[in-house]
């Protein structure tokens, strides 16, 4: 059994975010770890009875540590232990320490084997490491030094670029538990004090940066045992060295076409300058940063709501985020506090949020420390509305080039004003990348650091996004060359808008169909030419509110969708939600890994009057209109059959008999689902390979993550042995669709279509151009080059063969 922990927050995303951090710190260490935050509507507060439930499913006979945040979080955990039995409360501890760091060193400490009392002790100490930084270095209090056993002593020099912070000095005390060894440690470089190597929060105090000497001591019988663990560590890095490495993208620098079209004019570079801090106004400063904080909040609203049409809600995300953030009520409160001492509101605002940025720039969670740039987004927006600058006016005109984007940066571009974008890093499927794609702007990402800095030091840029080439300051004839490729490009587009109502036929007869992505009408009516609806985000509807929608509130959605779609085809995919796309009337405990948690299905079923409605309202619309409907996230035959059997519960229910137009299909995500296939085509009309998702999933490469994303291609050849292994486990009777980003790739349509795939939906933008692709197709042919495909080793040997 171990120490349970228990966070007690006023703000859901706060704890949340404390315990991804903490999460970091005890690899491979399961704590009993439960969070009580927020209120149920998902507004700030502390709730007693759920802090009391919580308590209870941490305990697991060793205790609990309740960690709080402030203020009333205190009393509302101390009523929490009224409520909960006798025995439960006298193993309950409420720590004072403070909550993140806290959180960090009990987590760290429970993971270890430490008993209640020494957890809660570890997590009090937690501030010293900012204490001895920022002041005297606090006495030494650790546990005693043992005098048995012959001293050993060593030392070993810090070589990771981030020194000894968090996660290392995590791994050091783990390493060193149910040693019978009293370990000092101390920096030899900055001639500092002796620690104990026992404890997190004294490992803190270290102050070791990359390149200082470490010395130890150690005392003990297992003192010899102990310093070798420790050298062991240090040779390693702590295990660090992965954690830190450059991204793929900058070691590779393999260009990437990310976005069709050609673009040339004059460079941009992106991400050099930041925002000056307005110079002070005279007037009612917390009204003036009242009224900035409402205008930046509509227009993250309207980005918000242009992104999740676009890409998706998950990807909208962020400005959900960042919408909390201009709300954060510590971050509104700090920027309070400095109003009312006197400070003008840009650099009081300026301040605030640095000090946020700045402390999640330190963070050891490398996730975390990417969120660093989102809150300097949101400090800039506000500071240019302060002084008076519209959103639109930050743009410049160019070729942009920059390390990265991100969504919100992509969203606001404006393409008449931006001909292409070259980045360092990303991939294809990468949030920034598709919204490029869906707004018509040429990309090159992943192209690395040394081509990104020649190619800020040009003067123009030509960017071929259908083909990854990037061309510095180009010569005459290589220039005349791009220009007659974007002629060619924009006939072919004309000739492909002109037969948009035509089907999409292969040269040997065989018809394709393109659908359209939608999460709207009006997505709907943008997609001309589209035969179909290949994938209704149903998941528009349960967002922004605090209830679920009712049945009959989804019956019209789905109608006006039909209406727009003139009584074509519809998929409607069932509510796509779970830990990574988390609805504030749905709370959920936190995942360690959300991605491969309670999403898609998994929640349907769990929350089955949710699925209930939704299947309810599909079955009335299909009544009327051609309708499939699509679960998604599906891994086992069980949860297929567990989902058919509410979708004939919800005929039941509606009283009208099944429709004689509704079909039934799962979205292949999941590599299992492709492996399984056969198993899964007797029970399905169809089904829908989501390729974004199937490729993360295969490559163990999340597209939201940096450091990883050029991974996530999706021709990698593993992930099309997973297409061809959909294809043929369907057999002749299940058709075989794709959904995700790859199916609007042209180049990609005849190697699909090879694979055995028979329909294609893409963003509304891209149905005319892909229907142009697929009658260019001879299948003879196409079969030909998937054999070829699956063959190559990896996606650049695909991606030349394409070419």
């Amino acid at each position: 059994m171990t120490v349970g922990i228990v966070v007690v927050s006023h703000s859901r995303a706060l704890a949340d975010a404390a315990v991804a951090l903490a999460g970091e710190m005890v690899a491979g260490g399961a704590v009993p770890l439960e969070v009580a935050a927020g209120l149920d509507d998902g507004g700030f507060g502390t709730d007693a009875v759920a802090i009391s439930e919580a308590v209870a499913g941490a305990d697991q006979g060793d205790g609990v540590v309740v960690l709080m945040d402030l203020g009333s979080a205190v009393l509302s955990a101390e009523l929490a232990l009224e409520l909960v039995d006798d025995e439960v409360r006298e193993r309950a501890v409420l720590c004072p320490a403070p909550l993140v760091e806290g959180l960090v060193v009990a987590a760290v400490s429970a993971a270890g084997g430490a008993s209640r009392a020494e957890v809660a002790a570890e997590a009090a100490d937690a501030l010293l490491a900012k204490q001895g930084h920022l002041g005297a270095a606090p006495e030494e209090a650790g546990p005693g030094r043992a005098t048995t056993g012959a001293e050993e002593t060593a030392s070993f020099t810090v070589g990771m670029p981030h020194g000894l912070h968090a996660r290392p000095a995590a791994a050091l005390v783990q390493a060193l538990r149910g040693l019978d060894a009293d370990v000092r440690l101390r920096n030899v470089t900055v001639d500092g004090p002796e620690v104990s190597g026992a404890s997190l929060s004294r490992v803190a105090t270290l102050g070791a940066l990359q390149g200082h000497e470490i010395a130890v001591r150690a005392h003990g019988g297992d003192a010899a045992e102990a310093v070798r663990r420790l050298l062991a560590l240090a040779g390693d890095d702590f295990g660090e060295s992965a954690a830190v490495a450059a991204p793929a993208p900058a070691v590779t620098g393999r260009p990437v076409p990310a976005s069709p079209g050609i673009g040339i004019g004059p460079v941009r570079a992106g991400g050099a300058t930041g925002v000056v801090v307005p110079a002070p106004v005279p007037g009612d400063q917390r009204r003036r940063l009242d009224e900035a904080r409402a205008g930046v909040r509509d227009h993250l609203q309207a980005v918000r709501d242009r992104a999740a049409r676009e890409i998706g809600a998950a990807e909208a995300a962020i400005f959900d985020a960042q919408v909390l953030l201009l709300d954060d009520p510590e971050v509104v409160a700090d920027v309070v506090a400095r109003l009312e001492a006197g400070t003008d509101a840009a650099r009081a605002w300026a301040d605030a949020l640095d000090d946020v940025a700045d402390r999640l720039a330190g963070a050891a969670d490398e996730y975390l420390r990417a969120r660093a740039a989102d809150v300097r987004d949101v400090r800039d927006q506000v500071l240019r509305a302060l002084g008076g600058v519209a959103p639109d006016d930050t743009a410049g005109d160019g070729v942009l080039v920059a390390d990265d984007l991100t969504p919100a940066e992509a969203a606001v571009l404006d393409p008449a004003r931006t001909p292409a974008v070259v980045l360092a890093g990303s991939s294809p499927t990468a949030h920034a990348a598709i919204l490029l794609r869906a707004r018509g702007v040429p990309a090159v990402v992943g192209v690395g650091a040394a081509l990104a800095a020649r190619a800020r030091e040009a003067g123009v840029l030509a960017v071929d996004g259908s083909t990854g080439e990037v061309v510095a300051d180009p010569d005459a004839a290589t220039l005349a060359d791009f220009r007659a490729r974007a002629d060619a490009l924009t006939r072919h587009r004309d000739e492909a808008a002109r037969r948009a109502h035509e089907p999409a036929v292969t040269r040997d007869g065989t018809t394709v169909l393109v659908g359209v992505n939608v999460g709207s009408p009006a997505d709907a009516r943008a997609g001309v030419g589209a035969d179909l609806a290949g994938l209704v985000r149903t998941e528009f509807g349960f967002l922004d509110r605090h209830e679920a929608p009712s049945v009959d509130e989804q019956e019209a959605a789905y109608r006006a969708i039909g209406k727009a779609l003139d009584g074509r085809r519809m998929t409607l995919r069932t509510l796509d939600v779970g830990g990574d796309k988390p609805l504030d009337y749905l709370p959920m405990p936190a995942e360690a890994n959300p991605f491969l948690g309670v999403r898609g299905i998994r929640l349907a079923l769990a929350r089955p009057q949710l699925l209930a409605d939704q299947l309810q309202a599909i079955v009335r619309v299909t009544h009327d209109h051609p309708v499939d409907v699509m679960f998604p996230m599906v891994a086992d035959v069980d949860e297929l059959a567990a989902a058919r059997r509410a979708l004939d519960e919800a005929v039941d229910a509606v009283g009208r008999g099944r429709p004689a137009d509704l079909r039934v299909g799962i979205m292949v995500e999941v590599p299992a689902a492709a492996l399984k296939a056969a198993a899964f085509a007797p029970d399905v009309d169809f089904f829908s390979i989501g390729t974004n998702d199937l490729t993360q999933y295969t490559l163990a490469a999340e597209r939201g993550n940096d450091a990883v994303a050029a991974l996530a291609d999706a021709l990698d050849p593993g992930v099309l042995a997973l297409i061809a292994a959909t294809a043929q486990g369907a057999g002749d009777d299940v058709l075989v669709a794709v959904c995700g980003e790859l199916a609007g790739d042209e180049q990609a349509a005849a190697l699909l279509l090879g694979l055995g795939v028979r329909e294609l939906s893409v963003a509304p933008g891209s149905v005319a151009t892909v229907k142009q692709a697929v009658r260019d197709v001879d299948l003879a042919r196409a079969r030909e080059l998937a054999t070829a495909a699956l063959a190559c080793p990896d996606a650049a040997a695909v991606r030349a063969l394409l070419a």
